[in-house]
């Protein structure tokens, strides 16, 4: 394990890196936002790349990042206009999407200096407390990630928390991936499979409208491997809305238990990606929302679908949708969620 200076916050805090290595797999956290600032593995000709989207510096994950690599939270996703009810009470939040709430708010968890413990080779785990009231959040909440290289090609974070209030928590990690190496172009000729038969359509905000569609017979059916893009460009209304893939897959297999969410193929590296997770639901998002406004280690432009998310987390809003699985954490239960991202090489 490395750790270094990474840079220093507005509010002059200092930022660490931390650098873990198993054999071909390489990864670099920051405590600022949990970010993952670089995934690196080799190809099928052994060139290492980073195949996550990233920044040079904390003053962009502080100021422009979409969230690249961050831990999102207290809720990940999407809360409609910014309310939610929960055991009576009504619970204001702050507005950062219109109309909605969006990633815990334009402070939420991304954008906090964490501590890191328990560090060593291949591991580093991250907590802070979000005190109550943060972002309008009820409850003071002890929240702890843990990066880890359990074997060779594999990136394993799991997730625990705790409250002392009623609350409702959605974590997830939002590293942006393109398998030919960051700052390469786009990654519309991935091939991605989802273990979904159904996906949550939204309203033209982008929120889930309740329904659970099937995906058969629409752009949302990655049921067997396709390319990212084959579909992107279709006139489906939920395409349109989104400008490309924002969508909720609804797993198969009951939430609790690892199993697969997502795989992701780069034909021409030969690099793959195998996604486990034991959360109910994956965003699936084609980083629609890269303009070209941000530049990478690389040295290259980020534009729209230059990375895509596998977001394995609760499903959004689900504070305002009785029929979606509960996101409500109290007093005396423990929060625990894992996500396996395996690499290997075709």
């Amino acid at each position: 394990m490395m750790a270094e200076t990474f840079g220093m916050t507005r509010a002059g805090e200092t930022v660490t890196r931390y650098t873990l290595a198993r054999d071909d797999l390489r990864i670099q956290v920051i405590d600022y936002g949990a970010v993952v600032t670089a995934i690196e593995v080799p190809d099928r000709e052994g060139r290492r790349a980073n195949v996550v989207l990233a920044l040079d510096a904390v003053e962009g994950y502080e100021t422009v990042s979409p969230h690249f690599g961050a831990i999102a939270g207290r809720f990940a996703n999407r809360i409609a206009k910014g309310r939610f009810t929960l055991d009576g009470t009504t619970y204001a939040l702050p507005i950062n999407e219109p109309p909605n709430t969006m990633h815990g708010g334009p402070e939420g968890f991304a954008k906090r200096l964490w501590q890191a413990v328990d560090v060593d080779a291949t591991r580093v785990t991250l907590r802070r407390r979000s005190p109550d009231g943060e972002e309008g959040f009820p409850g003071a909440l002890d929240v702890v990630v843990v990066y880890s290289l359990p074997e060779p090609g594999t990136l394993r974070v799991d997730y625990r928390a705790v409250t002392d209030r009623p609350t409702v928590l959605n974590l997830t990690n939002h590293s942006y991936f393109n398998l030919a190496g960051e700052g390469t172009g786009d990654v519309m000729g991935h091939i991605v499979q989802v273990f979904a038969d159904a996906y949550a359509p939204t309203d033209a905000t982008q929120i889930p409208t309740g329904v659970l569609a099937p995906v058969a017979g629409t752009p949302f059916d990655f049921r067997e491997p396709v390319a990212l893009g084959a579909r992107i460009r279709e006139g489906h209304e939920q395409i349109v809305l989104a400008g490309g893939y924002d969508h909720t897959f609804v797993l198969r297999g009951p939430a609790g238990t690892l199993r697969p969410a997502a795989s992701c193929l780069c034909e021409a590296s030969g690099r793959r990606l195998d996604v486990a997770t034991t959360q109910p639901a994956l965003q699936l998002y084609s980083g629609n929302n890269l303009d070209g406004s941000l530049v990478g280690p690389s040295g290259c432009t980020y534009r729209s679908g230059d990375g895509v998310c596998f977001e394995t987390q609760g499903f959004p809003d689900a504070p305002n949708h009785p029929n979606f699985p509960s996101t409500v954490l109290r007093p005396g239960e423990t929060f625990t969620s894992s996500t396996i991202y395996r690499f290997s090489v075709n």
